[in-house]
């Protein structure tokens, strides 16, 4: 990867976090700490740098994690070769932001965000995508979303939105439960010239990242700012609660970017931001009413066209 490209990357990855925390963060009624680290060369598997963003107990957001990483390690962890076995033992860069949000009003939807790129030698590839997780579903948020994440991929190529709505239903799943993590979005991976249905330039590529940072930002402010002040009632925060304990499932068991950062010797308290504070785990459902409205969206629906 030449360094041109990678200050163009980087350059948008600096505006983005700095977008969303100044969104998220300032105008909703929180604040994020910004802790800047570097990790120098023979110290640990990886070296580099960035900023993790974190803000706890704010007005709006209980919890939100917006991290910026540029890091290199002498050769990819078993997460990524395991798509890419051809890459392994090679050195590798990978920079990206990485968000999730987790509001404190249960009509809010908790939603995570992911633009990264990486390069190992001659090869490169961007990810990301963006998806929704309500625990009290509003089918004009759930359409809204879809719109957004289907005009973001439009602008660059007309078959990214299919491919990448699909890849986002298959991969934000609870094989264990039987029942998607959210609503869905889009998720994308692995993507350059060579890809199968999906080929883009370099050029592309990094504009499908700028597209899709920026329609997250927007998409989900909009939902914030239609939630974030309807009254909820305790049972409707107990079962906020219980619902979380699927997303923390997730994050620990499938999620590629939880398990890349700990295979290659990340930051383990800015890995595991991406964690609520608090959530509960129980026998049975405490709320099978609350249960007959969500869990349609997460079995019976899933892979709905919401664009019609």
């Amino acid at each position: 990867m030449s360094e041109q490209r990678a200050t163009q990357v980087l350059g948008y990855l600096h505006t983005l976090q700095d977008n969303l925390c100044r969104t998220f963060g300032d105008e909703m009624g929180g604040s994020f700490l910004r802790d800047a680290w570097q990790r120098p060369a023979g110290e640990g598997k990886l070296q580099g740098g960035g900023i993790t963003a974190c803000q706890e107990g704010g007005a709006t957001m209980e919890r939100a994690g917006v991290a910026l990483s540029d890091v290199r390690g002498s050769q990819l962890p078993p997460s990524a070769t395991a798509r890419n076995p051809h890459l392994a033992g090679r050195e590798f860069r990978a920079m990206g932001v990485s968000v999730v949000m987790h509001p404190r009003n249960p009509h809010a939807p908790t939603s995570h965000m992911n633009v990264r790129f990486f390069s190992a030698g001659d090869v490169w590839w961007f990810g990301g995508g963006f998806d929704l997780t309500p625990y009290v579903p509003y089918e004009k948020d759930i359409v809204a979303w879809h719109r957004a994440a289907r005009d973001a991929c439009a602008a660059v190529s007309t078959a990214a939105y299919p491919i990448a709505r699909q890849h986002c239903d298959e991969y934000f799943f609870l094989k264990h439960r039987g029942e998607a993590r959210g609503v869905g979005g889009i998720f994308y991976d692995d993507v350059n010239e060579q890809s199968p249905g999906m080929p883009l330039s370099w050029e592309q590529g990094f504009a499908l990242m700028q597209r899709v940072g920026n329609a997250f930002h927007d998409a989900y402010k909009a939902v914030m700012d239609r939630r974030r002040d309807t009254p909820f009632t305790d049972r409707e925060r107990r079962y906020q609660l219980y619902r979380r304990g699927r997303y923390v499932e997730f994050n620990l068991v499938f999620d590629r970017g939880t398990l890349f950062g700990l295979q290659s010797g990340g930051r383990t308290e800015a890995i595991l931001v991406s964690m609520p504070p608090e959530a509960h785990w129980s026998y049975r459902s405490p709320d099978p009413q609350m249960d007959s409205k969500l869990l349609p969206y997460l079995t019976t629906l899933r892979g709905r066209d919401w664009l019609t």
